[in-house]
């Protein structure tokens, strides 16, 4: 089964606090077992990566019912139910969610800070929102990311298509040197820019020193087509003619599998990068993109009010 958001965790969460002292990672494991969640699922990561999805959605079932004073934490890491929590699970409840705490005056006066901020309506909505939603502060960061991330990606591409054919070789130039080859523009790129020869576009040095070279093809090709094994081969024959070991091919298209599976099984070191890639490292390494908005999501530090110091 899919992991449950985290209102539907609030009650299982209760009743493991309710045996006694316990630390996240231990009701994950426990309310894992009850669910019969698969190992994937249970090492199932938020897309940002920092967390697990069980443990994330586990923290924040625990934050809310312990502002509704269902749970406690007498000592960093750990929590417990406390009696109203324990009052609660004797009623047999068959779910506790947001709808449940809203009825219990500590909650209630909880969530109205936000809905009452009429100085912030902006920030209130969205607070409220937040709340109200099945998915995890972190998971609606996260998917309104990805969101911006693939339109971002979209609007790349489109713009790269719309250049010439030599912007298209100085973007390559651009990238290569952002991740770390060529060392500098002066002297990264030896034919990039000129006319190929024998299907290769370009010589990049791998180092500073210009110690190994990686040679380089490049395809502005509309989305539609795509390039086949016959394109590798060909470069990959070009490869073999001047002697090199190391090729990127590089499109706004996308490859054929022939193609992608002709070059996992070359003796020759061929990397294939269509357009999504190219739009990823593009992202990645800053080229032809700014920061237009960073957000620091902050935590409580529990070290700083530990009095076991």
């Amino acid at each position: 089964m899919a992991i449950p958001d985290y209102q539907t965790l609030m009650l299982p969460v209760l009743q493991i606090a309710a045996n006694g002292l316990i630390k996240v990672p231990e009701a994950a494991e426990l309310i894992a077992e009850q669910m019969a969640l698969t190992e994937a699922e249970r090492e199932e990561m938020l897309p940002s990566g920092k967390q697990r999805l069980l443990h994330n959605r586990i923290h924040w079932a625990k934050f809310h019912m312990a502002k509704a004073g269902l749970i406690s934490s007498p000592k960093r890491g750990v929590f417990v139910a406390s009696e109203d929590g324990k009052s609660l699970l004797a009623s047999n409840p068959d779910r506790i969610d947001l709808t449940t705490l809203k009825k219990i005056p500590a909650f209630a006066e909880y969530y109205s800070q936000f809905s009452n901020a009429a100085s912030v309506p902006d920030i209130a909505d969205a607070v409220s929102t937040a709340s109200d939603s099945e998915s995890t502060p972190e998971e609606q960061i996260d998917a309104a990311h990805a969101l911006l991330t693939k339109a971002l990606k979209a609007d790349l591409l489109s713009r790269v298509l719309e250049q010439t054919p030599s912007f298209f070789e100085r973007l390559i130039v651009d990238l290569l040197v952002a991740m770390g080859y060529g060392g500098s523009h002066e002297n990264a790129a030896r034919q990039l820019g000129k006319s190929g020869d024998g299907g290769i576009d370009g010589v990049i040095d791998e180092d500073r020193l210009g110690l190994d070279r990686i040679y380089v093809q490049a395809k502005r090709y509309s989305l539609g087509i795509s390039i086949g094994r016959p394109d590798v081969q060909g470069f990959v024959g070009s490869l073999v003619g001047i002697g090199a070991s190391k090729g990127v091919f590089v499109t706004t298209s996308a490859f054929s599998k022939q193609a992608i599976d002709y070059a996992k099984g070359l003796q020759q070191r061929v990397i294939l990068i269509d357009g999504a890639r190219l739009t990823e490292l593009m992202i990645e390494f800053g080229v032809g993109v700014r920061v237009s908005r960073a957000i620091e999501v902050k935590r409580v530090d529990e070290d700083f009010f530990s009095e076991d110091q």
